[in-house]
């Protein structure tokens, strides 16, 4: 069977018609739309796979935010703001007419990447930094989803009591501090107005400032990674998201890891599937592979 897999981000937002062996047999991407609106999501959302929906026997959608009852629920308003509540999956099944599962995209990552890990792994972690931080969690080879989807929402535990606010309310939160958002909202002279993007290219020029910025990004992750061991006592973290997958940054994050007592230190890894282990994962979990 072919699912057509979508991952929608505070970014972009992706496509792709997925066989039940992984193989991409063709994707899409769009910009997610500036305004944030429930039409402007839905109108680009039928632009997205138009083409595709045809040709697939299911949807599955990885998307930012809490899924609960295929609810899209914003718990940081800035990253899809204007959209909670929105019926994700009711609007996928009305649009298509084929049975639609709708998952957080971090969770969904996770469990693409933990089943690319091989037998030797029972419990591991996701975190992706990308415009917000997003996690996903397997505990004895099973996905932890939660009662109310909020479960691996590792961006909005606490990184600093003192520190910016987060969009979810919350101040301090690793989100704040380590996403490509927190890492542009820092800057200042000169950076000010930069994206993420541009400051990873400034750092990688020698500017000092951009480089501070991104340390305070990788060493906000090294303590969350390490917090995460604590509490899962997983095997494996693997980074993904633009900012996670950014070269260099992994090393960043491995170096201050290393600088906690060895207990809270694990294994970690870039993504295997890269910028595509949401709409992978997605297709897997409608495969029923769980």
């Amino acid at each position: 069977m072919t699912t057509l897999a979508i991952d929608i981000g505070g970014t972009k937002l992706a496509a792709a018609l997925v066989d039940d062996a992984l193989n991409l047999l063709e994707r899409r991407e769009l910009s997610t739309p500036a305004s944030q609106t429930p039409d402007a999501l839905h109108a680009a959302l039928r632009t997205l796979v138009s083409p595709l929906f045809p040709r697939a026997d299911r949807v599955a959608i990885a998307s930012t935010g809490m899924i609960r009852d295929g609810m899209l629920l914003a718990i940081n308003p800035q990253n899809l703001g204007g959209l909670h509540n929105f019926p994700l999956a009711d609007t996928l099944s009305a649009m298509t007419g084929l049975p639609v599962l709708a998952v957080n995209d971090a969770q969904a990552a996770a469990w693409a990447e933990y089943r690319a890990l091989g037998d030797d792994y029972r419990d591991m972690a996701f975190i992706t930094i990308s415009t917000g931080v997003g996690g996903g969690v397997v505990h004895n080879g099973q996905l932890m989803c939660g009662t109310g989807g909020f479960a691996g929402h590792l961006g909005h535990t606490l990184a600093d009591p003192n520190g910016p606010m987060c969009g979810c309310g919350r101040r301090g939160c690793v989100e704040a501090m380590a996403s490509g958002r927190g890492i542009a909202a820092a800057a200042q002279g000169e950076l000010a107005g930069c994206d993420a993007k541009t400051i990873f290219t400034r750092a990688g020029e020698g500017d000092e400032q951009a480089a501070w910025l991104i340390h305070r990004s990788a060493q906000a992750l090294a303590r969350l990674i390490a917090d995460v061991k604590a509490t899962t006592d997983c095997q494996c973290v693997v980074l993904g998201g633009s900012v996670g997958l950014a070269e260099g940054y992994l090393t960043q994050v491995d170096a201050y890891l290393a600088q906690e007592p060895q207990a809270y230190q694990v294994r970690l890894q870039p993504a295997h599937y890269r910028h595509d282990a949401g709409l992978l994962g997605a297709a897997l979990l409608a495969q029923g592979d769980k």
